[in-house]
């Protein structure tokens, strides 16, 4: 039988080094992936490759086992097993069959309305949401017996680990297991998981079915990325014949196998699943109620079969095929599980919401997949789903289980996945699970009912995973005015700042051509500063801190220090954007979705830099307005990139240089407008609001700043350890020395009042670029990082005077005489005096 790696092996040279059982649990694909084009198929995981469900069950039930065995039954019984969604829900739920004596829960990518986040961890490999636990019972997880982690493979233990240092962080333990079917990690991961032992002062113990690695060849990536668009792209090409995945011949030709006139509509069957037993392990699942499920299998079962048919009384028995979804993988597989039993010849799988190309060759892991439209209303919104190698297997049944949320209009549409699969195989078969949701003692908090994150593409042009922003979309409101007008109506109306929009400004080529000069002469600077900012929150704040932008200075930001985290450690720090309104503070709905999905303990603001720290102070007071509401309580220590004001304790740097980020607006902000706080547009319970400036497409530079600025950060490495080694052993007190200076610049300019003072490159840019300046000063003999300033007020025809003695390298002044919409601390104009 040939290998279902060959494929992927004599093209690219990828082959699995290590045990003998590598190659019986194990197959190659590819898929469109910047980090990694290979992907390890396991055909003992019931999710891409149709298999028998005792071999599915066997292979987790037996791990099971092995824990008790290691632990003992005294330590087994006060374990909780934790299994990852969503490919490894179903194998996480049998190995606590095997443990026994130990519940059982799983991540979910679904929130649940009035259930109480107990964490969440993010996956540089996913598809999808944030993954969120949500047990029933809090204390589920604040015990201190061995937690037991399952996932299908163990490549790097990323994942695990960081949740391991999240769940540590609230609730130590002295043990964990770690169960994967694979264990494929090289040398530099298992010492890394040795030394992360020691560092937490715990032991940590591996089981899996077999081990060894993944041999690379130099230049696999771009080679496979190459053979992906080569074949996403190319016409299918007919086969004489087609071979189901585990042999049996298949009725479809070709790698995508055309479909066939439906024999018959789908029968719905009542399974008449046992009340209050839950469908998988998302809120939890005790050993009692695994009792009570297997004493209603058989009947199950039985009305599965009836619904099947008879078999025919010659020839051989129908093929069937137990269809899970997605996440729901556990009943289907007792269900399969059961029908096997019976003697029905049946094989399971699930489906997914992982992309992966297929091809049709016996040496190949993936050989047909059937697409079609998400159909449970997914949180981070509509999208493609798929079912692999259902088409083409030769099944004459399917039997798909889905749960209650998920049987809505789009499953039986015509383009839903129930018309795909009766296009393929003569019969289908519908079986719902109703799905469990804890009973809730009260009605859910206001921030229940809020929105989950926008995302990219759909908002924003950053990836979806870079940022999630606590925000309503407000693109279609006209709120924009010329700077004058919108001043003018500030200061006639009494109207706050943020209930408008400046006119985006649109930079000429000269000035193109300035920002790209300097993003290039300082994107070592400024990885040097995010690298430092980023390990000196690792180390003083939370090790797996949850990264909150204020948005939209703070955005590209967060996104670098995200990506420095990953880069340097490993870790996937979720990251949000949300508004802050000078005079109105900040959007306490963000604050308590934030409390709801997370630590507040582990929030750590971040801005882009400190003027003379008016947004500090904000902070400060609305957090704690915030907290003697009621609220949770939040740190207000905010990490800024760049502190020339002395504001903060955690920075990158104290120098004032020119952060590009600083000389555009939205084209390099992924886009996004500054943030709106009208009244008839943002109610008590809505998030502040946003524009996503879509048309702005052609000349958004977000990623290219991004992109450089991380590609310095490996040669600043050992400069970024020895800034934060001295960072760390200094007294770093905020001395305010910049709000001090600004008033000694608000009295010798006649000004007096210091709001009107913007110190710093960063709060100078915005001065030009958003309202209507009187002059600017600048140190004199300050060079390049003041050129874009230059520029702008030359268009602009603002003075620029060079002064001695200026503790930062520029700042622009905004005079209410020239300015009669000024704007003060409250956000509401200044009367000239």
């Amino acid at each position: 039988m040939v290998w279902t790696g060959t494929w992927v092996a004599e093209r690219l040279g990828v082959e699995l080094i290590g045990d003998e059982a590598l190659p019986d649990l194990l197959g190659l694909a590819l898929r469109r992936n910047p980090r990694r084009a290979h992907l390890l198929v396991s055909n003992v995981l019931g999710k891409h490759v149709p298999q028998r469900p005792s071999v599915v069950r066997d292979a987790g039930h037996g791990l099971g086992i092995r824990v008790r065995r290691l632990l003992g039954d005294e330590e087994a019984a006060r374990a909780v097993v934790l299994g990852y969604a969503e490919t490894a829900t179903g194998l996480g739920h049998s190995v606590a069959d095997g443990l026994a004596l130990a519940p059982y829960l799983h991540s979910t990518r679904r929130p649940v309305d009035g259930v109480a986040t107990a964490g969440g961890f993010e996956e540089s490999h996913s598809h999808a949401t944030s993954h969120l636990l949500l047990p029933e019972d809090p204390k589920l997880l604040a015990g201190d017996g061995p937690l037991v982690l399952v996932d299908d493979e163990f490549s790097t233990g990323n994942t695990v680990l960081n949740t391991i240092r999240d769940l540590h962080e609230r609730h130590p333990r002295e043990r964990y297991v770690v169960v994967a079917l694979v264990d494929m990690r090289g040398p530099e991961d298992r010492a890394r998981l040795t030394a992360f032992a020691a560092e937490l002062g715990a032991r940590v113990d591996l089981i899996t079915l077999a081990a060894g690695t993944v041999g690379l060849p130099d230049g696999v990536l771009a080679r496979g990325q190459e053979l992906v668009a080569r074949h996403e792209t190319a016409a299918p090409a007919p086969a004489p014949t087609a071979t189901a995945p585990d042999g049996a011949p298949s009725t479809e030709p070709g790698p995508v196998p055309g479909p066939r006139a439906p024999r018959r509509p789908p029968v719905r069957v009542e399974l008449g699943w046992p009340a209050g037993v839950p469908d998988g392990g998302r809120h939890g699942f005790a050993p009692e109620h695994r009792v009570r499920l297997e004493a209603a299998l058989p009947a199950m079962a039985a009305r599965l079969t009836e619904a099947l048919g008879p078999r025919p009384a010659t020839g051989p028995a129908p093929r069937v095929l137990v269809l899970g979804f997605e996440e729901l993988m556990y009943a289907p597989l007792r269900l399969a599980e059961q029908l096997e039993r019976a003697g029905t010849d049946v094989r399971f799988s699930t489906t997914t919401r992982s992309p992966v190309l297929a091809v049709d060759d016996p040496g190949y892991a993936i050989r047909t997949r059937l697409v079609f439209p998400a159909h449970d209303e997914p949180a981070d919104g509509p999208g493609d789903r798929y079912a692999y190698n259902v088409a083409g297997g030769g099944f004459d049944a399917v039997v798909t289980v889905v749960d209650s949320v998920a049987d809505t209009p789009a499953l039986h549409a015509p383009d839903g996945l129930l018309a795909q699969l009766a296009a393929h195989i003569p019969h289908v078969v519908l079986a719902v699970v109703p799905s469990y949701v804890p009973p809730a003692p009260e009605a859910p908090e206001r921030s229940s009912m809020l929105p989950e994150p926008l995302r990219g593409p759909a908002f924003s042009s950053y990836a979806p995973e870079e940022v999630g922003w606590l925000l309503q979309d407000l693109s279609d409101v006209e709120l924009e005015a010329p700077t004058e007008e919108r001043e003018e109506a500030i200061q006639s109306g009494g109207a706050h700042y943020a209930e408008s929009l400046p006119v985006e400004y649109q930079p000429d080529a000269r000035y193109q051509e300035l920002f790209h000069a300097a993003l290039d002469g300082s994107a070592a600077r400024i990885a040097r500063a995010v690298g430092t900012v980023t390990e000196t929150v690792l180390a003083e704040r939370s090790p797996r801190p949850v990264l909150v932008s204020l948005a939209r200075a703070g955005t590209p930001v967060g996104v670098l220090m995200r990506r420095w985290a990953r880069h340097r450690h490993g870790l996937e720090l979720p990251h949000y954007a949300v508004s802050i309104v000078r005079g109105r503070g900040i959007d306490a709905n963000a604050l308590r979705w934030l409390a709801e999905h997370h630590d507040p303990a582990d929030v750590v603001f971040v801005d882009g830099w400190t003027g003379k720290g008016a947004i500090t102070r904000e902070l400060a007071d609305a957090l704690r307005a915030h907290e003697e509401a009621g609220g949770a309580a939040f740190s207000p220590e905010i990490a800024v990139l760049a502190d020339p004001g002395s504001c903060v304790r955690t920075y990158g740097t104290r120098e004032d240089f020119l952060i590009p980020s600083a000389c555009l607006n939205s084209t390099v902000s992924g886009l996004i407008s500054r943030t709106v706080l009208r009244s008839d547009l943002v109610g008590p319970h809505d998030f502040h609001g946003a524009k996503f400036y879509r048309e702005l497409a052609g000349a958004d530079v977000s990623g290219a700043f991004l992109d450089a600025v991380a590609a310095r950060f490996d040669e600043v490495t050992a400069a970024v350890d020895a800034d934060v080694k001295e960072l760390l052993a200094a007294d770093r007190t905020p001395t305010w020395e910049g709000w001090a200076a600004v008033e000694r610049i608000s009295t010798t300019y006649g000004i007096h009042d210091v709001n009107l003072v913007k110190p710093g490159v960063g709060e100078t840019t915005r001065v030009l670029l958003r309202r209507v300046p009187w002059k600017i000063l600048a140190q004199r003999g300050a060079g390049a990082d003041l050129a874009h300033v230059r520029l702008l007020a030359e268009q602009r025809g603002v003075p620029v005077e060079e002064v001695d003695d200026l503790p930062y390298t520029c700042v622009g002044l905004i005079h209410p005489r020239y300015t009669r919409g000024a704007t003060g601390a409250d956000g509401k104009a200044v009367v000239s005096q």
